[in-house]
């Protein structure tokens, strides 16, 4: 037999599934897709079907070559991507990629001028490089195969090869249809933003539906209006210990409301001169059944509860977990199932497996007669089973020597979870009393523990509990008739409150039980709103900034239907249709795209502009004579005067200082006096009151109206003019200063300590992009006499295999990796894990045949 490729999509996977497989089989990685639309146009002919053109993604041409030189040796290929409409989608891409002629990548630099151009002249821009398909077909079709497998075990992959099958197209058409749906919202909206809005922004097909939810809850906090309440509580005591509460809740029969504290006064003073006697006491056994085994969205919200992970956190640590561990002599372990699903349907080997554990470790009371099965939710796609352990013999305790303090809670929650689940219910003895004391009846509940049941190995949060309310005080024996001594009775004040926010975990149980996105996708669903500061996050809780409320307002409004809830939910019924093979995807997007251009052309000429200006109503507070116009700078909204520059009015908008922040005040670290915030050409600032006597001015932290950090003296002088030096914090990150400026501009960016590989004279500092997403690159301190730059983060370690002064790291969707960035040399590595020793890190995508 001959030998054949195994392609994954990282080389943690592919590191696992190789000690599986035989010396027959080669095992690389993708490290994700290797084929996308283009970045520069729409890739989406809309007058021929909406026909997609893909194509290699320009990140991924090494990987691809690699690919196709595997290739061309083996006699079989297996594609072993996720066993889901993203993995399949890439696989379908991968086996296109394989199945053509040969792509010829240009070298790098090798469409670079030989002529170096004059200092000061421009720079001639570099022809595209261009990808040449050359010869014949890498293998062929027939030669390529799918395989799909659950969870990484022996088992479970050797059952995938012995019967390989073919790439799903209706779930490679569900996904493209996403893909192109996407595209065309992204592509077509994201320039109207920055037409009326501001440069830079972003609209999304599912990301604006989970910001109108934000917002919309936002409105209705802002809107809410409390209402006064009061309870009545008695201590009472009976003829046995221990004395207890009761909680007022009838009055003549019927449900009370008490709402003014003259009402409740009256209650009291009734209730006082009244005889309390025992009405009714009602003993029931109550069973709380065990939980189902995970979701996805379940693990998200249970594992924010729990570990606060965010969704994102979450998912990637379940990666790891997912692709495999090492472990020791065990080599890299696969610790846990597939972690994308929305089932919560479980093998009969995984039950066999657990029902034998929960005997042995727990004991015959804790095993039911019959395993537990659990009912999916109705729209569930049930494709995969739920997260479980791939071994549940391997308890947490097994493997946590080996696992960082993240991996061993996240598998800990999980294994915890799935062995709970084919427990007994816990079993509590519940006693309710109901007293009487005049007209009026108070109810005293309690609850004891009688049988811990699944409880043993999965305590419930109060997050996770739907009867965390319910009391758990211990009442006394006590008998119908009875009559009991008031002690005490408490008067208490309430307001009934708003809706709270969301956080993470309900977020997500909001988009789900709307059927908005997918659980997959939630996490990078919220990635994206808060990093593109649609969204601040408040001790957990999601809070829209005034450009959320504003861009999601004009959305809501321009595509009122695009953006509605229910009409996106459908959508993903759709999907789930096209993955099902009843509706064809073109059919889909021509649908969508029908009602989504009227809108697109109605909101090009009717969406409201904040560079032009938005009537507010209001007269100028300074002129008298001109309109006031809601406008956008780069420092946020602000009210202005339309007959400007004549009348230079302007009021700023940001957000009030929060309550508990009105009475703080800064005062000048110079002259003591204090400071007040002023806008000036670059924006709010604070300034000393003592100005022209005093100059000290303070930069704000940006969206707030706090002060940044003051200047921080060093015990060093400025090598210009002698004066003392000072730390910055400037706009664009901390720097050293003299404290002679303006006249002395001596200034020295925060180095990393290594020395720059192109001019060897200066250091490499960290510095942010003016433009665009503001990203985090890498450059030489003495720009502009030296140009070198490099988005990836170097280390000072010398290369291993060259001897270059540093190394980088790498970081991408499929993880990091660390590599060299001396001309000729291939040496890289797959960046140890966080906590890990660095010294022995694992080649990428080496095997061992």
């Amino acid at each position: 037999m001959g030998r054949s490729l195994v392609i994954v999509e990282s080389p943690a996977k592919a590191k696992t599934i190789n000690k599986y497989l035989g010396r027959n089989y080669t095992v690389k990685a993708s490290y994700g897709h290797v084929m996308d639309l283009p970045k520069k146009e729409l890739g989406i002919d809309i007058a021929h079907g909406f026909e997609p053109t893909y194509e290699v993604s320009p990140s991924k041409t090494k990987v691809v070559a690699d690919l196709q030189k595997a290739a061309s040796t083996a006699d079989a290929v297996y594609l072993a991507g996720d066993p889901d409409r993203e993995g399949e989608a890439i696989c379908a891409h991968l086996a296109d990629v394989l199945s053509g002629p040969k792509l010829e990548f240009p070298v790098e630099g090798e469409e670079e001028l030989k002529e170096v151009p004059k200092k000061g002249a421009k720079k001639a821009k570099k022809p595209a490089k261009k990808v040449v398909a050359r010869g014949k077909p890498v293998i062929a079709r027939k030669n390529i195969f799918r395989v799909m497998f659950n969870e990484i075990t022996s088992k479970a992959i050797k059952a995938a090869f012995e019967h390989p099958g073919e790439i799903n197209s209706n779930l490679v058409d569900a996904q493209q249809a996403r893909r192109v749906l996407d595209r065309l919202v992204g592509y077509k909206i994201s320039p109207l933003l920055w037409d009326k809005v501001r440069r830079g922004l972003s609209a999304g097909r599912v990301q604006t539906v989970a910001l109108r939810l934000i917002v919309d809850r936002e409105v209705e906090i802002r809107a809410f209006n409390p209402v006064e309440y009061w309870t009545i509580h008695a201590l009472l005591a009976a003829g046995e210990p221990p004395a207890f509460e009761a909680k007022l809740t009838k009055y003549k029969g019927e449900e009370i409301e008490v709402h003014t504290q003259a009402e409740a006064d009256a209650v009291v003073a009734a209730a006082q001169t009244g005889k309390w006697q025992v009405a009714g006491v009602t003993q029931k056994e109550k069973r709380r059944f065990a939980p189902p085994p995970f979701t996805t969205s379940k693990l998200q919200q249970a594992s924010y509860n729990r570990l606060r992970y965010t969704a994102k956190r979450t998912m990637g640590l379940a990666q790891r977990l997912y692709e495999g561990v090492e472990l020791g002599q065990e080599g890299s372990v696969a610790l846990i199932t597939y972690m994308r699903t929305d089932s919560v349907r479980v093998s009969n080997d995984a039950l066999d497996q657990v029902r034998e554990l929960i005997g042995s470790s727990f004991g015959p009371t804790y095993l039911p007669e019959k395993p537990n099965f659990y009912k999916s939710k109705k729209d569930a796609q049930d494709a995969h089973e739920a997260v479980r352990p791939t071994e549940v013999s391997r308890t947490p305790a097994d493997v946590k020597p080996f696992l960082t303090d993240d991996l061993f809670r996240l598998y800990q929650l999980i294994w915890q979870r799935f062995v709970a689940s084919q427990m007994v219910p816990a079993v509590f003895d519940q006693t309710t009393i109901d007293i009487t004391a005049g007209d009026y009846t108070f109810r005293a509940t309690g609850s004891v523990q009688k049988f811990d049941g699944y409880l043993a190995v999965y305590q419930v949060s109060a997050d996770d509990d739907e009867d965390a309310d319910e009391s758990r005080a211990l009442l006394p024996k006590v008998t119908e008739g009875e009559t009991l001594r008031l002690d005490t009775i408490r008067p208490d004040q309430h307001f009934t409150e708003p809706p709270p926010r969301y956080t993470e975990a309900t977020l997500v149980r909001e988009l789900e039980e709307k059927g908005i996105g997918r659980p997959s996708t939630y996490a990078s669903i919220m990635s994206n709103i808060v990093e593109r500061e649609y969204v601040t996050k408040d001790q957990g809780r999601f809070a829209p900034t005034m450009l959320g409320e504003k861009v999601s307002v004009l959305l809501v409004k321009s595509f009122e239907d695009i953006f509605d809830v229910g009409f996106t939910a459908r959508m993903e019924e759709e999907l789930d249709e096209i993955e099902d093979g009843k509706l064809p995807w073109k059919k889909s997007v021509k649908e969508f795209y029908s009602r989504f251009a009227q809108d697109l052309d109605v909101a090009k000429d009717e969406m409201e502009s904040y560079k032009a200006g938005i009537p507010t109503g209001q007269k100028c507070e300074k002129c008298g004579e001109g309109d006031l116009l809601e406008r956008i700078s780069r420092h946020g909204f602000f009210l202005g005067c339309s007959r400007y520059p004549e009348c230079d009015f302007i009021r700023d908008l940001s957000p009030e200082l929060p309550p508990e922040a009105e009475g703080e005040t800064e005062h000048c670290e110079n002259c003591g006096r204090e400071m007040i915030i002023k806008r000036g050409r670059w924006g709010t600032f604070l300034a000393c009151t003592g100005y022209p006597d005093c100059k000290t001015t303070r930069r704000l932290v940006q969206g707030t109206r706090r002060a940044r950090q003051p200047d921080e003296k060093l015990d060093e002088n400025c090598p210009n003019c002698g004066l003392q030096l000072l730390k910055k914090h400037g706009q664009y990150g901390e720097f050293v200063a003299c404290s002679g400026y303006p006249k002395c501009k001596f200034i020295r960016s925060k180095t990393l300590g290594i020395k720059c590989p192109k001019c060897e004279t200066g250091e490499l500092v960290e510095r942010v992009a003016k433009k665009g997403k503001r990203r985090v690159f890498y450059a030489c301190n003495q720009y502009p006499e030296c140009d070198f730059t490099t988005p990836h983060q170097p280390i000072a370690e010398p290369c291993p295999k060259c001897g270059a002064a540093f190394i980088v790291e790498k970081r991408g969707k499929m993880g990091a990796v660390r590599s060299c960035l001396k001309q000729g040399c291939d040496w890289e590595v797959v960046a140890p894990e966080p906590g890990v020793d660095a010294a022995v890190p694992e080649p990428v995508g080496s095997v061992k045949a």
